[in-house]
Parts: C-alpha cells; sequence; structure tokens
C-alpha cells in the first residue's frame, strides 16, 4: 500500500456478503488502471453476515485494500463521516457497496477536481431512480430538492447521491456535522453549497440494487427534511426565518388597520399576537445570524 495515496475510498459495507467482493474489484480496478495512488477504506459496519469474514479473506488479493470494523452498527454516515477523517489522501471518495453506482467511473471523478482546482466536489448525478419504494421515492425526493434549492439558492441535479468526491482539507470543518444516517450525503452537499465551494454534477446512471435496501421511506424522508432546514438553519438562518418573519408582521399591520376601520382605535388580540410573533420571529433571526457570523470555523 502506498505510504501516501493521493485518493481514498471510503466504502461502507452492512449485510453485503454476496456482492461485496465484486465491488472492491471493479474499484481497485478502475483505480488501478487510473494513475492515481490510492486507499480502498472498506468499513464493516458491524454485518449480522459474513461480509467482514469474506473482505479479510479476500484482503490479500487487494493491497491496497484497508479493513476497518465496527463492533456496533453505527449507520453510513458515521461510516463515511469516520473513514473521511481518516483518510490518509487530498481527495476523498465516497460510494456504496451494493451495485448501484458506476464505480468504474471513480477516477472520472477525480480527474475532475485534479485538473480544476476551481472545483471542490464532484456529484455522480444519477439519470435515473432505481431504488426501492420509487413510486413514493421519486416525487418526495422532487418536493426535498426543491425546498434545498430555495433555501441553498443553487440548482441542485442530485441531492442525495452517494456517489461523489471532494477535497478533504475542504471537507475537514464540517464533517463533524454529519448525522449517522442517509441523510449525510446530503449534509456535505449543504455544507458545501452554503459556504460557495463550487460543486460540479457528473451524470451518471444508477442500477438497480443488489441485496435487500436499508432505505426506510418514512424516517429517511422525514429525516432528509429535517437536515435539509437544519444544515441552511446552520449557515444561513435568515433564509428559513426572516420569511414567515415578513409575512407575519405584515398580515399583522393589515389586520390592524382593518380592526381600526371596521373599529376605530381598536386592535383586536389575535391582530397584537401575529404582529409581536413576527417581530419575535424575525428578532431570533437576526441573533441566529449574528452568532452564525461570529462564529470561526
Amino acid at each position: 500500500m502506498d505510504a501516501t495515496p493521493y485518493v481514498t475510498i471510503v466504502l461502507p459495507c452492512y449485510n453485503e456478503q454476496d456482492h461485496v467482493i465484486d465491488e472492491v474489484e471493479r474499484i481497485c480496478r478502475a483505480m488501478d488502471g487510473s494513475g492515481y495512488t490510492y486507499e480502498l477504506v472498506a468499513v464493516d459496519d458491524c454485518s449480522t453476515d459474513e461480509t467482514l469474514a469474506r473482505l479479510k479473506e479476500a484482503a490479500p488479493r487487494f493491497p491496497h485494500m484497508r479493513i476497518r470494523a465496527f463492533h456496533r452498527n453505527g449507520g453510513s454516515g458515521t461510516v463515511r463521516r469516520i473513514g473521511s477523517q481518516e483518510a490518509r489522501g487530498e481527495i476523498v471518495v465516497w460510494t456504496d457497496a451494493d451495485m448501484t453506482y458506476p464505480n468504474e467511473r471513480i477516477p472520472e471523478l477525480v480527474q475532475i477536481l485534479d485538473k480544476d482546482p476551481g472545483i471542490d466536489q464532484v456529484v455522480g448525478a444519477r439519470t435515473t431512480e432505481e431504488g426501492s419504494h420509487k413510486f413514493l421515492r421519486v416525487p418526495a425526493k422532487w418536493v426535498i430538492r426543491k425546498i434545498a434549492e430555495w433555501l441553498a439558492g443553487q440548482r441542485i441535479p442530485d441531492l442525495n447521491s452517494g456517489l461523489r468526491a471532494f477535497r478533504k482539507s475542504v471537507a475537514k470543518p464540517y464533517l463533524r456535522l454529519l448525522p449517522p444516517g442517509f441523510s449525510c450525503v446530503t449534509t456535505i452537499t449543504l455544507s458545501f453549497l452554503s459556504n460557495q465551494h463550487d460543486v460540479y454534477y457528473l451524470p451518471i446512471e444508477y442500477s438497480k440494487r443488489a441485496g435487500k435496501s436499508k432505505f426506510s421511506f418514512v424516517s429517511d424522508a422525514y429525516r432528509y427534511i429535517l437536515q435539509v432546514l437544519r444544515m441552511v438553519m446552520y449557515f444561513n438562518p435568515l433564509k428559513v426565518l426572516m420569511p414567515p418573519a415578513i409575512w407575519l408582521v405584515c398580515i399583522g399591520l393589515a389586520k390592524g388597520v382593518y380592526d381600526n376601520v371596521k373599529t376605530p382605535f381598536y386592535l383586536a388580540n389575535n391582530t397584537i399576537i401575529i404582529f409581536v410573533t413576527g417581530l419575535l420571529i424575525g428578532s431570533l433571526a437576526l441573533l441566529a445570524d449574528l452568532i452564525v457570523r461570529s462564529r470561526s470555523e
């Protein structure tokens, strides 16, 4: 294994015994032919099948692979956070071991970063949706993505793709923000966009998953929405809080005019509540923005 690899590929593995070695072979074959020095960090997230045993058995065949075994299930976000923090390469690549992403194209993502120093992250933007609960996921993801685009102020072709490459030096301050679940990919996307780091979207094909999906539609969709709001609140709270504050103040003023036209020198209780609520939310927005701007990263 190279002493200082240029690329670190973080591969979360959880109950992938039937295809994990095929995925490792595909990644290593592509990287071996790319000319980039690399390490493949295969992290077994406390699998209940033979995933770890098969990785250890195959390890002598893959000198660039390093196996990391968790003693409890931490989730894909935890795997990616720890794998990225421990990465030795300048470029960190995230992908999955379920045969869905075209991992043979990983060198292409790295090459984009290598050739253009102005780009800090390359995201494999999926052109199709082949996951479970497809008829529910497609409209839900579209709505969440549109909310994220409005809050981030930028177009986002794929908010939660699991295939991406980024500069470790740029991502380092944001790794601690990663949640343990699937929404970690949403977090790293919004962290870069909210801080004006250039993100390049590379169209990719997305294949049907091998094995059983770990995605839970209701709970994971709920976490995605919360994470979008949380990240924008973390970096730009005015975007979330100021619009409802202004609306409430305007409604309160309009209602106050209506009350006085109907009954001179009279303000209804709900008019006062609406107006004061808008002022409180606006004050909270300004205070949150002050905290964000005074925070040193």
